[in-house]
């Protein structure tokens, strides 16, 4: 599936060395998974679980899901033997840590020959250099780590997140103005799912394409949130079809629900049906 038209819904992250949560993955309603051999990766398991991962990706299974590697940061131990291992890899994208500006991204591109690289936005300065990071030739995706964001700004946790709302804002900016994914971070209490589908949707309204999940219980409240209700296709339908009429009347606009609908309208209206069939692409 490109890439560009793919749903990411739901972002799950699996450690890499753990080859029971490894083989689980292939069967979980993820639209894509970070195989993360950073933080989910003790140190000491971390050459060994760079060998693991790489044998399960070359050994497939993972059907239409979007295969993200988190490799470690080039300044530690580890970083640069992770970007050189996965260049050549079944993978869809390098998932860099800390980017703190796009000269991060130039380090890791020099390794990872032509596969895309996301970033994870989640440093004071990173979130200060969005725009910059996200014009980055080959990025294609983003990252929100709130956890990371958090403790360097010394925020407190809120269930409105008002503290974050300012540098969740300016990242989804800069992935708009240049085109790129953008998910939202995670949320750490897997078992409230009301607090769960409350900053799903508060993401989704600020225009997240998705969230990262820690667990797979989160995975079907994510996948709905995201995805668009049966309402707001019935919406995008009846609002093309009264702007065709409309257009072969010879009018610039048209009426649904006594709101005008304009050609701007109608760009998010046919995107919404796009993204449907995107995911029932996927979930087929």
């Amino acid at each position: 599936m490109d890439q560009r038209t793919r749903p990411y819904r739901s972002v799950l992250y699996i450690p890499g060395s753990k080859e029971r949560a490894l083989e689980k993955a292939k069967g979980l309603a993820a639209d894509a998974i970070i195989f993360d051999l950073e933080d989910a990766v003790a140190p000491e398991e971390k050459p060994a679980a760079r060998d693991l991962l790489g044998r399960f990706l070359a050994e497939g299974g993972y059907g239409q899901r979007g295969r993200i590697v988190r490799i470690n940061a080039l300044d530690t131990e580890w970083g640069r033997a992770d970007a050189a291992a996965f260049a050549g890899a079944a993978a869809d994208a390098v998932l860099v840590p800390k980017v703190n500006g796009p000269t991060d991204l130039d380090a890791v591109a020099e390794l990872t020959g032509d596969l895309p690289l996301w970033a994870m936005m989640e440093t004071p300065a990173g979130v200060l250099n969005a725009a910059a990071i996200a014009a980055h030739p080959r990025l294609e995706g983003m990252v929100m780590g709130t956890n990371d964001l958090m403790k360097d700004i010394g925020a407190r946790f809120r269930a409105d997140r008002l503290a974050m709302q300012a540098g969740l804002g300016l990242c989804v900016l800069a992935a708009r103005a240049h085109g790129r994914i953008i998910v939202d971070g995670v949320y750490n209490a897997f078992r409230d799912d009301e607090g769960l589908r409350a900053e799903c949707e508060q993401g989704r309204d600020m225009g997240f394409d998705g969230k990262t999940l820690i667990h797979p219980a989160q995975l079907d409240i994510a996948n709905a949130a995201f995805a668009p209700s049966e309402a707001e296709l019935d919406l995008a339908r009846r609002q093309i079809a009264a702007f065709d009429e409309a257009m072969a009347a010879g009018q610039g606009v048209a009426v649904v629900d006594g709101k005008i609908v304009e050609n701007l309208h109608i760009v998010t209206a046919k995107a919404v049906l796009a993204k449907a069939r995107a995911i029932a692409a996927l979930e087929a």
